[in-house]
């Protein structure tokens, strides 16, 4: 199975879902330079969104922890603890900063 990113009308492909692991993030290049951080939560599911903390600058969210509250997934910057829900991207911490939060499809690749 397959990890896809829909990007301006298409879908891109990231990676094997078997390079990710359950409660952790990977980094991804995307096609025009900037960073993705994909997620797979212990459910199985796969989110992604974009790698910068707003807050630093830094290019991190893939190393933040994964959690849950009130029903809601999110990672937690690694710098400075803020979270980020996985599903639409809002800061769970200050509701007036965000980062893109990217819609995820999982596919078995065609036979060849």
């Amino acid at each position: 199975m397959t990890i896809q990113l829909e990007l301006d009308g298409g879908w891109f492909t990231v990676c094997e879902i078997s390079r990710l692991t359950p409660g952790r993030g990977m980094a991804a290049l995307l096609p025009d330079g900037r960073q993705v951080a994909v997620f797979l939560d212990r459910a199985g599911q796969a989110y992604a969104i974009d790698n910068r903390d707003p807050f630093t600058g830094a290019q991190v969210l893939s190393r933040g922890l994964v959690g849950s509250a009130s029903g809601r997934v999110f990672v937690a910057s690694p710098l400075l603890k803020q979270r980020f829900d996985l599903v639409t991207g809002g800061c769970l911490d200050d509701d007036s900063v965000s980062v893109r939060a990217y819609p995820v499809r999982c596919t078995v690749p065609a036979p060849v």
